[in-house]
């Protein structure tokens, strides 16, 4: 249950909506009690409760409805409190008082549904009570409730209706005596249908798909033989939606987290990401991404405080493996990331060796505000890149200026001077100094964080420093061994150092981490395999890479030199045109200085055919 409108009657009169609270939450909980029934918990204005029967939890909710109905006859309208009831049936995980699982969340979404002094039960309810109630019902139909993986039936309860046990379809077409009609005119239809369709197939022949346009397909993906699993976005569940970041930066934190442990196979954060806002079956989730477990849960901040609840599914059977709730203090949101790791790993009997122990074992103290403008600066730069790398850079000055020990925000400034330069918006050379610079403080404030060492990499990688680029990429790797994002620029790496054979392996281990890999992802290994001379293969990956983003200019710039390798000259044209209208800067004595390759007479002669072919 919780009140509708309750965040405008709080802006109100907050004092007055809270002595009504208090009257009406006592009532309930007695009607609760008098219905053999439990009150579990009463955050904010919601009450929840659990019951031994259905027909106990409708009969309460009735009761409740019409107790609460004459006492707002004499209530303003603009001061009347309501409350929306959702009832389901389902099971639940029980830890001490609380109670946790699908069953629960479904009734909360329920609750959403529900209208001010109304009730709505689920399908599961309905069955259960349909014949037993003086009650009526509206069919509402199938819905998808957020973060619930099947659609649920969804009843209002009618309480004086004119037939008891009717049911009333909101939409003709749920009255199964509609439907049969209709079924049968449908066939009737179907058969016209597949007979024409037939005749104008075989008119017209097998169509073909327009050339250069492909499509990725999600394969089959086996199972690793290590436990697997992937964490999902957790949900905003704070009454500000611009608390998304939050909720958003605490999961990319468990990713990384449990990607430090090298038992665990852990999809990487633009995967699990993929899922935000969609309503999907646990078991199509682990199905497409290749893992037996699904970690998911919510957030809620209010002030200084911060509600988690988190919960490991087996996505096979779609069973809890186990699931806890957290009430802490906002600065206590690093321990129970903790916990939650370390719940785990137990709970999935992973081996840990000496050197997960270690990388597990260590603490991390930073200030709050400063965290939170971290989090802030990291929603911006994901997915915004060019749009969001110059104001997440402030954000992250203003963390490291709060916090001067917080390594990961001085990593992340780095970051963005990097991206500034590498896309040519920042042409300054002192840029990739200033990150080397950004990098080195990070390392020496924390060794044992990947991140500096990661940014120091790719530092040395674009001033031609190879093995040492090579090298700092390793050190993060060691941190993070699971780590999707420092496998891929190991492999990169290692093509611009003159080794893509060994660049490959690293490239596909770091996309079966991130099956829903990036354009550029497909770009490097389409690059690696360009460097092999295997041009058939880098020129499926490049346009494959394309069909991702059309405006990814290095594809287009490869992809024309690999036509060109091949033979097709009639294909190079076409790919260098879209090429040069989305490069910025057409200077090629600047991008042959800028493209990291170790063999330098190698990137003269890419360029120097780039220009020959009219790139320049």
């Amino acid at each position: 249950m919780d009140v509708k409108g309750y965040s405008r009657l709080m802006a109100d009169n907050d004092l007055e909506t809270v002595k009504m609270l208090k009257a009406c939450r006592s009532l309930m909980t007695g009607e609760v009690e008098a219905y053999q029934g439990r009150v579990v918990d009463f955050p904010g204005d919601n009450l929840l409760s659990e019951f031994s029967s259905v027909s106990d939890a409708v009969q309460c909710a009735v009761s409740i409805q019409a107790i609460l109905h004459e006492r707002n006859k004499d209530i303003p309208p603009n001061r009347k409190m309501e409350f929306r009831i959702g009832i389901n049936l389902g099971d639940i995980i029980q830890d001490g008082n609380q109670i946790y699982g699908d069953g629960l969340n479904i009734a909360a979404r329920l609750e959403g549904i529900a209208p001010g002094g109304g009730i709505c039960i689920s399908g599961s309810a309905f069955d259960q009570v349909k014949k037993l109630l003086p009650l009526g019902y509206e069919y509402l139909g199938e819905k998808s409730l957020k973060n619930i993986s099947d659609k649920v039936r969804v009843y209002r309860v009618i309480t004086n209706p004119k037939t008891p046990g009717k049911v009333v379809y909101v939409c003709p077409h749920d009255d199964p005596r509609v439907r049969r009609r209709r079924r049968i005119c449908f066939l009737v239809v179907c058969i016209c249908l597949i007979a024409g369709l037939a005749w104008v197939k075989h008119q017209r022949g097998m169509t073909h798909r327009k050339p250069g346009i492909i499509r990725e397909k999600l394969m089959a993906l086996r199972l690793p033989k290590k436990p697997s699993m992937a964490v999902l976005p957790f949900e905003n569940m704070s009454q500000d939606p611009d608390q998304e970041y939050f909720s958003d930066g605490l999961t990319e934190d468990l990713i990384t987290d449990l990607s430090r442990v090298s038992g665990l196979f852990v999809i990487a954060r633009n995967s699990a990401f993929a899922y935000k806002g969609k309503s999907m079956k646990i078991n199509e989730i682990g199905r497409e991404l290749g893992v037996r477990y699904v970690l998911e849960g919510s957030v809620r901040r209010q002030g200084d405080r911060v509600r988690i609840t988190a919960q490991l599914i087996d996505a096979g059977t779609n069973g809890h493996v186990w699931a806890q709730r957290y009430d802490r203090d906002l600065e206590d949101i690093f321990s129970v990331q903790d916990e939650v790791r370390q719940k785990i790993v137990t709970a999935l009997a992973v081996e840990l060796t000496s050197d997960d122990q270690q990388r597990i074992a260590r603490k991390t103290t930073v200030d709050m505000n400063a965290y939170d403008y971290y989090l802030r600066g990291i929603e911006l730069m994901s997915g915004k890149m060019k749009n969001g790398v110059i104001p997440a850079g402030k954000l992250f000055e203003k963390a490291v200026g709060l916090d001067p020990g917080y390594a990961r925000a001085y990593a992340a400034l780095g970051h963005t001077l990097m991206i500034d330069w590498i896309f040519g918006i920042n042409q300054n050379s002192d840029s990739l100094e200033k990150a080397g610079s950004l990098a080195r403080k990070a390392i020496s404030l924390d060794p044992e964080e990947s991140e500096g060492y990661g940014l120091l990499g790719h530092v040395y990688l674009w001033t031609h420093q190879h093995d040492k680029g090579i090298a700092q990429i390793k050190k993060a790797i060691s941190l993070g061994p699971g780590n999707a994002k420092w496998l891929a620029s190991l492999g990169e790496q290692l093509a611009w150092a003159g080794r893509p054979e060994e660049g490959i392996r690293y490239l596909e281990e770091s996309m079966r981490l991130d099956p829903k890999y990036p354009t550029w992802a497909l770009w490097n290994l389409g690059h690696a395999y360009f460097l092999t001379q295997d041009y058939e293969k880098a020129g499926d990956l490049f346009r494959r890479s394309l069909a991702k983003d059309p405006y990814f200019w290095p594809s287009h710039a490869y992809l024309a030199l690999t036509y060109d390798a091949l033979g097709e000259s009639e294909k190079v044209a076409g790919e260098i045109q879209s090429a040069s209208q989305a490069i910025q800067d057409k200077s090629s004595a600047n991008w042959e200085q800028r493209l990291p390759y170790k063999d330098r007479e190698l990137a003269a002669r890419i360029m120097g055919r780039m220009e020959e072919l009219g790139l320049y």
